[in-house]
């Protein structure tokens, strides 16, 4: 065994893969010993030598580079079988020798690599490291090594956990030349017999008795495997992570080496030299399968294989230039099954090839450069000529069943029909690509070849198919066959056991009429003058018929297709269906298709297991009515044409009605829709809905929808925003049979009335109601009707006076009202002061773009009286500072251009008030604010702002943008607010750049600044 020692270098990231770094040297007893003598890095190794070490330097040799790249051939390459055994002899070292003298000279060839390490990567106190690079035994038996070893080690090589003794074969690390990897190592090498290399159970024992084991890394990780395991991980492996694995230990590279892993050689696009092969074959000789696709020379490569291996049954090569001769030698290949031949010149490319064995059972000559082929092989089921340039072929294989000759654009009409008719047992045979077959050729295949079952005759331009009967064909492919046309259908339709028939880009073919009892798959792609097709067979279950613009008629019968696709069939106008199973059709952009499309798809039409129909964008569709028991999706996407729809479907479950502009009358009774959105119908006056399930209903946009019969009692959401037409009749009826409404929104509907809204005391779970954009001027049947409502939205109601809300505050309407929009109002300061005074319960309110709100000021003037004060609470006594706590959460003031000072003090009690937005008050100067828990406030594009005064310890969010504030204000404000997170100052003029400093250590809490330039 050879352990070449140099110190650590490392030259690529794959170095780990091949070479082993010993950080700790306790796995070797020796190198403790070294160490008790000389100071750390000194390494000595005991010489045993074992009788096989000659013959295994010598195996390496033939492996070229194998200790390195070309350029570092003068570090790494290893010497020829007599120098290497010369310098072996005289540099062989033990422990009876001069040691002090040895380790010295090693210490200071190893002291300067040591010093470069330290000084790279700087962990002196690592040491050296040393790396081993393991030569492995390549020469012997495959099965064992040399039987003094063997007998030597007899106790040592058993596992304690298995029956089964270790085995003594080494893999060949072959692929290390292929992976490129570098090694450099020093001229020094010495000689240590196999009980100094690591292995998995000694070195766990040792381990454990190392006084250094505190010394090893923590991360290292050890696992005692008995062989059995090992062999049966390995059984996983390919070849080149069997090689990878040898480099672990000496029990891996044993069980790796079996001969149970190397059956199959398979150099396939690797770099192997003859005499490597052949050491390979001769180590492996009971090897099953070669495989020396794209290696550098296939012609000696291959001829080693047949000679050495006399078990070779699977034989694989190509690329390159193929002698004569190996087809002379392989007869001597007895148990020779399986030849593919891809890619390759076979002799010179002029000459005939003559291919005789007795057991060959598959053979492919696949792409290859030959004149003429003769085979003679008794046994032959299958063989494939694919894409080979010969005009000749000979055979004389009585049992081939599998004939392959395609794309042979050489073979003539007469060698086809020679070849073909030979082979009396073909069952399938793959023709395609050759323009010289005729119909006559077919009609004597069909006579000689009566098991025929696979017939692909693609792109042969000169056949018809007429008068060609091939009773036994199951599949038949015909794709870019011009001169199949309607009459082919005729010897078609005699092929009884037809299963699978391809016709794609027949040009001239215009109908297909066929009743074949077996027919399973058909496919019809690009045919541009086929108009008819008609297809009867119990069995069918998969139609392709695609981009065929002049199919006008479609007839299917059948019991098993159940999902059917026909896209952008332009003029497809009549479709009949007789299929029992089918459940999904798609029909997508089928403009043609007529109204009496749905008689089809109803209950009665042939279809009695539809589940799922797509008719988008059908543009011929005017009127759509469906009475169906099974149907559960409809698609009517884009039907712009759509206008009259009725739907009778107890089970639909989804309906999508996008893009249908111009439908006005649509009745879904009944339905079991769970929820139905009718998109935007401008033109939709009418609608009748009957879903028992149906939880969600939008009318929005049904600009003149004026009868709506809705019948759904378990209805709670409505939106039937802008239906403009919508009365307050239609509007009772729906009430009244919809009871557990609970969110309805009638924004925009100017035509409800008061009766309307009287209506909503049928809604007893009624919380959510939406009046915005209405002519209300009176709200007093809202407030009779809805007792349990939590939210009220009244947005641009330019109609209500100031004393329409005076139920709320005066009369304790609405007791569980807790957002209020008075958005864009007319209300004046103080109907709103009234409001906000007696409804304390409120939690959010919205006041935006109130032209008629003034200050909001909820404070009082120094030294003036409280009763003389006009403040937010009106009149204001001194009783007013025990009444209860408001709940105000969230007030929006945005836009409102007349507000010019806002004061909330602490004795305003909003102790619930978080957010407060006020942006957009162009006329708003002074802000003074107390709040202990507001979080959020927006004084944005409040360009007049000049004086902010903020006492509110929860701020975390404060935004000042396009603020007319100078930075002192800003700092002043913010010096209370001790958690606050973001101050957005975005294009204020007085704050520049330089106040950022100073902002944050007036208030350390701030984590974001925005400024005009950049966050910071």
């Amino acid at each position: 065994m050879k352990i070449w020692c140099f110190p650590f270098l490392c030259f690529g990231e794959r170095e780990e893969d091949c070479i082993i770094t010993l950080r700790n040297s306790h796995h070797f007893d020796f190198f403790n010993k070294a160490k008790e003598q000389k100071r750390e890095g000194i390494l000595v190794n005991e010489s045993v030598e074992m009788e096989n070490d000659n013959s295994e330097l010598g195996f390496w040799e033939t492996f070229p580079n194998v200790g390195g790249s070309a350029e570092e051939e003068g570090l790494g390459s290893l010497e020829s079988d007599t120098g290497a055994n010369g310098r072996e002899n005289n540099e062989r070292v033990g422990f009876e020798g001069d040691f002090n003298e040895k380790s010295e000279d090693l210490l200071q060839r190893i002291n300067p690599v040591e010093s470069r390490c330290v000084a790279s990567d700087g962990s002196g106190s690592q040491g050296v490291k040393v790396d081993v690079c393991l030569n492995l035994r390549l020469g012997g038996d495959p099965s064992s090594s040399s039987s003094t070893n063997v007998m030597g080690r007899e106790n040592f090589d058993r596992d304690s956990q298995s029956k089964r003794p270790r085995v003594h074969s080494f893999s060949l690390d072959w692929d290390t030349n292929f992976e490129k990897q570098i090694y450099c190592l020093a001229p020094e090498h010495k000689e240590v017999g196999d009980e100094d290399l690591p292995d998995t159970s000694v070195a766990g024992d040792n381990a454990r008795n190392d006084n250094d084991t505190s010394e090893m890394d923590d991360s290292e990780v050890r696992m005692d495997l008995t062989d059995d395991l090992l062999h049966m991980v390995f059984s996983f492996l390919d070849n080149i992570d069997l090689c990878h694995s040898a480099m672990v230990c000496r029990q891996w590279r044993d069980a790796s080496s079996h001969e149970d892993f190397w059956r199959f050689l398979n150099f396939e696009n690797r770099f192997i030299s003859v005499q490597q092969f052949k050491d390979m074959c001769r180590r492996y000789p009971n090897a099953t399968a070669v495989n020396v696709y794209g290696t550098p020379a296939i012609h000696p490569l291959v001829m080693a294989a047949v000679s050495s291996l006399r078990n070779l049954e699977v034989l694989t090569l190509g690329k390159g230039q193929l002698g004569e001769i190996f087809f002379e030698v392989l007869t001597d290949c007895h148990m020779l099954k399986s030849l593919t031949v891809n890619d390759a010149t076979v002799g010179n490319g002029i000459q005939e090839i003559l291919i005789h064995h007795d057991r060959l059972c598959n053979l492919q000559i696949v792409k290859c450069r030959v004149l003429r082929v003769s085979i003679r092989c008794p046994q032959l089921e299958t063989l494939s000529l694919k894409r080979s340039s010969m005009p000749h072929v000979l055979l004389d294989c009585p049992l081939l069943r599998d004939l392959d000759i395609a794309s042979c654009h050489k073979l003539s009409d007469a060698a086809i029909r020679s070849a073909a008719t030979s082979c009396p047992l073909l069952e399938s045979l793959d023709m395609s690509n050759c323009s010289s077959v005729s119909d006559e050729t077919l009609r004597e295949i069909a006579s000689a070849c009566g098991n025929l079952h696979i017939l692909d005759a693609s792109y042969c331009p000169n056949i018809s198919f007429e008068s060609v009967s091939l009773a036994m064909l199951t599949v038949l492919k015909l794709h870019s066959c011009e001169g199949i046309t309607s009459a082919s259908m005729v010897a078609i339709s005699a092929s009884n056991m037809l299963e699978v028939l391809e016709l794609n880009n027949c040009s001239l073919l215009t109908s297909v009429s066929l009743d074949l009892p077996r027919l399973e798959n058909i496919s019809l792609v690009h045919c541009r003058k086929f108009g008819d097709l008609n297809l009867r067979s119990s069995v069918l279950s998969s139609i392709t018929v695609s981009n065929c613009p002049s199919l006008q008629r479609i007839s299917i019968t059948s019991n098993a297709l159940e999902k059917l696709v026909l896209q952008k069939q332009e003029s497809l106008t009549t479709l009949a269906l007789q299929c029992r199973s089918l459940q999904e059709v798609d029909l997508t952009e089928c403009e043609s298709l007529t109204n009496s499309i749905c008689e089809v798809f109803s209950s009665g039409g042939g279809c009695p297991l539809l589940r799922s129909l797509v008719l988008d964008s059908c543009e011929s569709l005017t009127a759509v009515s469906f009475c169906s028991t099974s149907l559960i999706s409809l698609s009517l996407g884009s039907c712009r044409s759509l206008t009259s729809l009725e739907l009778r479907c107890p089970y639909l479950e989804h309906i999508s009605l996008d893009g249908c502009d111009h439908l006005e009358i649509a009745s879904f009774s009944p339905v079991g829709l769970r929820s139905l959105n009718l998109g935007i119908c401008p033109k939709l006056i009418f609608v009748h809905i009957e879903a028992p399930l149906m939880v969600s209903l939008e009318l929005k946009g049904c600009g003149v929808l004026s009868k709506a019969f809705i019948d759904c009692p378990l209805l709670t959401s409505l939106d039937a925003s802008f239906c403009s037409q919508l009365k307050d009749d239609c509007l009772s009826a729906t009430t009244s049979s919809c009871p557990l409404i609970e969110s309805l929104v009638l924004m925009s509907c100017p035509s409800v009335g008061p009766d309307g809204l009287s209506s909503l005391r049928s809604l007893p779970k009624l919380t959510y109601l939406d009046l915005s954009y209405t002519f209300l001027v009176n709200l007093q049947p809202v407030f009779d009707s809805c007792l349990y409502l939590k939210v009220l939205k009244l947005q641009a109601c330019k109609y209500l006076t100031n004393t329409s809300l005076e139920p709320l505050y005066k009369g304790g309407a609405l007791p569980a009202l807790c957002e209020l929009d008075l958005s864009y109002g007319t209300l004046c300061q103080s109907a709103i002061e009234e409001l906000l005074s007696g409804c304390t319960h409120l939690t959010h309110l919205s006041l935006n773009g109130c032209v008629h709100m003034h200050d909001l000021d909820w404070g009082f003037p120094r030294g003036s009286r409280l009763s003389e004060t006009s403040t937010f609470y009106g009149s204001f006594d001194s009783s007013s500072l025990d009444q209860a706590n408001r709940l105000l959460q969230n007030l929006n003031c945005v836009g409102c251009p007349n507000i010019k000072k806002v004061v909330i003090p602490a004795t305003a009690r909003c102790f619930h008030l978080s957010s407060l937005n006020l942006s957009l008050s162009s006329n708003l100067k002074e802000v003074d604010i107390s709040c202990c828990n507001l979080f959020f406030l927006n004084l944005s594009n409040c360009i007049s702002l000049e004086i902010l005064k903020l006492d509110c310890p929860r701020l975390t969010s404060l935004f000042l943008q396009s603020c007319n504030i100078d930075d002192e204000a800003v700092e002043a404000a913010i010096l209370q607010c001790n958690m606050l997170e973001t101050l957005d100052v975005r294009f204020c003029p007085k704050i520049s750049q330089l106040s950022m400093g100073m902002l944050r250590a007036a208030c350390p809490s701030l984590k974001r600044i925005y400024n005009s330039v950049v966050p910071i």
